[in-house]
């Protein structure tokens, strides 16, 4: 049997989505709980796998990554084989930071972070044209970011 959110399980997320750096006891407080049950329902919802992992959440112009590309892809043909070499491919370029296979005029979508304009153009010379099976590459630069997030909206579930 699925397992399935309540409320507090809901909060506990929305919590760790905020700053998944707190402590159980922390957690424990804003809900006016005890440690061990939220201690066992944080563990229940990395089992079940709600939870897929920790991360911090870097500044990528301070870390010297000051450009992010978007770029759109459609492949020459749409085989399982053409889509899972792709994909394959694609998770050795440490340079994408996500790739989603997508309807509509591409067949994925992929969001490239590097230096500056010369590192994309090294990176589409020496990497992504090099893929034999790659048909059409349209490139979008992003000039500034008014919203980027990870974190869910779990009032809608």
């Amino acid at each position: 049997m699925a397992y399935s959110l309540d409320k507090i399980d809901t909060q506990i997320l929305e919590i760790l989505q905020k700053d998944s750096n707190q402590t159980t006891k922390r957690i424990a407080e804003q809900l006016s709980m005890t440690t061990s049950p939220v201690f066992e329902r944080i563990k229940k919802l990395e089992k079940e796998g709600y939870i897929k992992k920790y991360v911090a959440v870097l500044d990528n112009k301070k870390i010297g990554l000051k450009l992010t590309v978007f770029i759109g892809i459609t492949l020459q043909g749409h085989t399982r084989s053409y889509l899972e070499k792709f994909v394959k491919e694609i998770n050795n370029f440490p340079e994408i930071v996500e790739c989603h296979r997508v309807s509509g005029n591409f067949d994925y979508l992929l969001k490239l972070v590097v230096e500056d304009i010369e590192a994309y153009e090294t990176f589409i010379i020496s990497k992504l044209t090099l893929l034999p099976y790659l048909g059409n590459v349209q490139s979008i630069i992003t000039l500034s970011t008014g919203k980027e997030t990870n974190e869910l909206d779990l009032s809608r579930i």
